[in-house]
């Protein structure tokens, strides 16, 4: 059976697990477990604690494992020769490594899945064994999300969609400063003046559509209604891309190329695409249309086309070509649509899926469009630790001619708000994305300021807040923030006096305490002391940044490199922010200002240095060999920003960077760098697990080929291996690419059936 996913607002999941656990009951609802597996790292860690190795040589000895992701022992030992050295002089690390060895890829603990739940309609127990994890009041599964399907039970994937929380945060915002809630259902879906903002590829912060190549793609295709972006998250994938769908839609879609349709019984189901299949519905559609196929008639069709085993298509093909005779329809003109299926079948994607992704992508783009302060301060909020995605924010702010100041502490919430002040569109900081601060000193100033009134000055506000939750750290970090602004002081007298403000909180408060106390002292309200504060110039622009870049994260009063922003923009370079959007042997300029450089001696005794490097949207890390160091010192003023042309070797998760060229800004300008950007996808459907089940026999050929199979078609996707005996049942999981040459193959050596294909997540 397959899992069935459900997206929820991210902040409010636990309310839906809440709700399930109340309708159907506490023992039919349980999360699943999950296991953390003994590891590379961990297990040498493990292992060495029990033998009671000194914490010292474990950690060296864990520390020879080579940083890679997903590496095991086995690599390690072959990849370092220092392993083998310290296994050759130590017998406790021998030992170590030989228990370790095999215990890794065991279970070492149990947790529960980040999502997956099963429903069921008698109490659980009764199908699976189950435990209580540690800290929470629900009940687990102790098999697992692969094993919970084995006993007749339906995993639901609870899963918390940022993009749903971004448009909740939105319209509570819209709400606050317009007193109106946004209704979807009321508006237009077809909306002419959205369609046409996204067509101007200005597409930043909208749901799937906000890549570089989904820009591109906006602008090209010119989107003016609903249907068509539906059709562009179906058709930007990498298939109907290569094939040449996409190109032929945009062409067709423009009158540039002709529609034609083989029947015109074709047209009410086509017309949409501008003839062309993109969608498993219209398959169905056709088979059932033209050759006579029943509802689940067709879904077999659907599945067929997927799998692509040419006898069954051919077996298809004939009773398409039958059923369109016998409804009057051209069995020859049939059997060439029924290949024209085939070929754009494969391609197809499920219409539903991207409907309702396209429903999300719509509401995104309402409401940058119609209400940009308000979205844009509700996506801030929920990407405030991720500063890579904040500065592309941020310059959108400067774009849409919105402005984004520091917190206020009148103005400001716990998180980013949308403002207005003498006709200029304003983004005030949330106090609550402040290092330092911490939610429960802010939302007790917040909620004084809601008692009383706004706070009229560093008197007031040290006279009502509560001194035992707002203390000197959380005073200072607001005061760096630029929080108090208003009152007139600058940052430099309050940080350098916050000794003193802190004093002056400490003693209202007390005040306050002793006055609820008299029987004829002064009510609490009426309690204020003065604070004095001495006046003190302010500090310079580059101060003031970084002291807002140590308390907020990233700077909102200006930048360092902004006097130099009119050299840059003369320049075809690359920002920090968009390493992650190159492709494999692209070059890139990097362009920024060194902000120190930590000098290291190799395993071989040669000198290199790895440099931290700020550019206008974050910082980047490159290694400089020492012929790079001696020309930095020799060539180049380090206080001023420096060109970095570099080439960029992508291997899995990791990045490298090397070095081909350095030079200043007035060189640069000259230099020419051959980019080449990364597409980015929406996920294809999940591939199910390839389930393969085989007897225990004398003879080792069928396992052996088995795993010359695996072998020759290496993935992603998981393998189960079920060796069947007398005596028990062995599960073997490995991983490989699940295409139809695999199954075509597993078919012929027997041990495929299309029943034992299970969907697993």
């Amino acid at each position: 059976m397959p899992d069935i996913d459900m997206d929820f607002c991210q902040a409010r999941r636990q309310e839906i697990l809440d709700y399930v656990i109340q309708k159907y009951g506490r023992v039919n609802v349980a999360q699943i477990i999950t296991f953390g597996k003994l590891q590379a790292k961990g297990v040498i860690r493990d292992v060495a604690r029990v033998l009671d190795m000194p914490y010292s040589q474990a950690d060296a000895m864990a520390k020879l494992i080579p940083d890679e992701l997903g590496i095991n022992l086995t690599d390690s030992y072959a990849k370092e020769p220092k392993i083998a050295e310290l296994c050759a002089t130590n017998p406790l690390a021998k030992r170590t490594w030989d228990y370790a060895l095999a215990l890794e890829g065991l279970n070492r603990n149990a947790g529960t899945h980040a999502a997956g739940v099963v429903i069921s309609n008698e109490p659980l127990w009764k199908k699976t064994p189950l435990f209580k994890p540690t800290g929470q009041d629900t009940i687990a599964t102790q098999y697992n999300g692969k094993y919970v399907e084995d006993v007749d039970l339906i995993k639901f994937d609870f899963l918390g969609l940022k993009t749903l929380t971004v448009i909740e945060e939105a319209l509570q915002l819209i709400e606050k400063r317009h007193g109106k809630r946004i209704n979807f259902i009321e508006e237009d879906i077809n909306d002419p003046e959205v369609y046409e903002y996204i067509s101007s590829g200005d597409t930043l912060g909208l749901f799937q559509i906000e890549s570089a190549g989904m820009q591109d793609l906006a602008k090209k295709l010119k989107p003016n209604g609903f249907e068509d972006i539906i059709a562009m998250l179906a058709l930007y994938r990498p298939g109907p891309m290569e094939s040449g769908m996409l190109d032929d839609f945009v062409e067709r879609k423009h009158g540039r190329a002709e529609i034609t349709y083989a029947f015109a019984e074709l047209e009410p189901i086509l017309k949409p695409t501008y003839g062309v299949i993109v969608y498993q519905e219209q398959v169905m559609q056709i088979v059932q249309t033209i050759g006579g196929f029943s509802l689940g008639g067709a879904d077999l069709v659907r599945r067929a086309m997927g799998k692509k085993i040419k006898e069954e298509m051919d077996r298809l093909k004939e009773e398409f070509a039958i059923g369109a005779g016998k409804k009057g329809f051209d069995m020859q003109v049939a059997r060439e649509l029924f290949d024209l299926i085939v070929k754009f079948a494969g391609y197809g994607f499920n219409k539903s899926h991207s409907a309702a992704y396209a429903m999300i992508t719509f509401y995104t783009s309402f409401l940058k469009y119609y209400y940009p302060t308000e979205f844009m301060a509700a996506i801030l909020t929920l990407e405030k630790n991720n500063t890579d995605k904040v500065v592309k924010y941020v310059d959108e702010l400067k774009r849409l001619n919105i402005t984004l100041r520091p917190p206020n502490i009148n103005r400001s919430d716990l998180v980013f708000q949308a403002d207005e002040i003498d006709g200029e569109k304003i983004v005030f900081f949330g106090m609550g994305a402040l290092k330092g601060a911490g939610d429960v000193a802010i939302n007790s100033i917040i909620a004084t300021r809601n008692e009383g009134g706004e706070f009229k000055d560093m008197n007031d506000f040290v006279s009502r807040i509560d001194a035992s939750k707002v203390n000197k750290r959380v005073i200072e970090t607001l005061a760096k923030a630029g929080a108090f602004d208003d009152f007139g002081h600058s940052r430099c007298a309050l940080i350098s006096q916050v000794e003193v403000i802190t004093e002056s909180a400490g003693k209202a408060m007390l005040a306050k305490k002793q006055a609820i106390g008299s029987l004829f002292g002064d009510s609490e309200e009426m309690i204020t002391v003065t604070v004095d504060i001495k006046p003190m110039p302010e500090y310079d622009l580059l101060d003031i940044l970084a002291i807002e870049k140590e308390s907020l994260g990233f700077y909102v009063s200006g930048h360092p490199l902004d006097k130099y922003r009119e050299q840059l923009d003369a320049i075809n370079y690359t920002l920090s922010s968009e390493i992650e959007d190159l492709a494999d042997g692209s070059q890139a300029l990097f362009i920024g200002k060194i902000e120190n450089i930590v000098e290291k001696i190799s395993k071989k005794g040669n000198k290199f240095g790895i440099a931290n490097i700020m550019d206008l949207h974050g910082n980047i890390e490159l290694m400089l060999f020492e012929n790079r160091l001696k020309e930095l010192d020799e060539d180049f003023d380090l206080s001023k920003p420096i060109a970095f042309k570099v080439k960029i070797t992508k291997d899995g998760d990791f990045t490298r960077m090397n070095i081909l060229k350095i030079e200043s800004l007035k060189d640069a300008k000259k230099e020419k760098v051959k980019v080449k950007k990364e597409e980015k996808f929406i996920p294809e459907e999940i591939l199910p697990t390839l389930s393969l089940a085989i007897n225990l026999m004398p003879d080792s050929k069928v396992i052996e080929e088995l795993f010359c199979l695996a072998q020759k078609y290496p993935g992603k996707h998981p393998l189960e291996l079920h060796i069947k005996s007398k005596l028990s049942d062995v599960i073997i999981e490995s991983k490989m690419k699940v295409s139809q040459s695999i199954l075509n193959e597993a078919k012929e050596l027997g041990v495929y059936k299309e029943e034992r294909l299970a969907i697993n997540g």
